[in-house]
């Protein structure tokens, strides 16, 4: 196994509440998946399951070397829960694209990610690795 990236992040949940109330669904769709937004708007602290989401993409926009720039966007970028429950990173377009340039030739990529909050914060840990392809089917996520 070799490490493509790490990334981290940590978000103050009121400033996604601010951002909830003064833009609303504007906010909302710009940057959260479909499955992302169903996931948040059944919680009961809809702002902190906003809040880790985010800092989910922002660490994982840094694991990947390209922060939003470069073709990444953050609706690249989803927040998923594998059949277990654990959460891991969906990624698309040009998020997938760069995904596919870091990882080398005859490896598969796989997401790690670890989100939590303490109210006011919410933070991510993301880290990319990529092991031998033959090896790939016995893991439970990959990408």
């Amino acid at each position: 196994m070799i490490v493509l990236g790490m990334g981290n992040d940590m978000i103050d949940i009121r400033r996604i509440d601010r951002s909830l109330q003064r833009f609303g669904t504007r906010f909302i769709h710009r940057v959260f998946t479909e499955i992302e937004i169903a996931k948040s708007e059944r919680r009961a602290n809809r702002a902190a399951s906003y809040a880790k989401r985010f800092a989910a993409k922002e660490a994982c926009a840094k694991a990947l070397g390209t922060g939003f720039a470069a073709g990444v966007f953050m609706r690249d970028l989803g927040v998923v829960n594998l059949p277990g429950g654990k959460p891991s990173l969906m990624l698309t377009n040009g998020a997938m694209d760069r995904l596919r340039a870091i990882t080398p030739n005859g490896m598969t990529a796989q997401i790690n990610l670890t989100i939590t909050d303490d109210h006011p914060w919410a933070q991510a840990i993301v880290l990319i690795t990529a092991v031998p392809a033959e090896f790939s089917h016995h893991l439970s996520h990959q990408t």
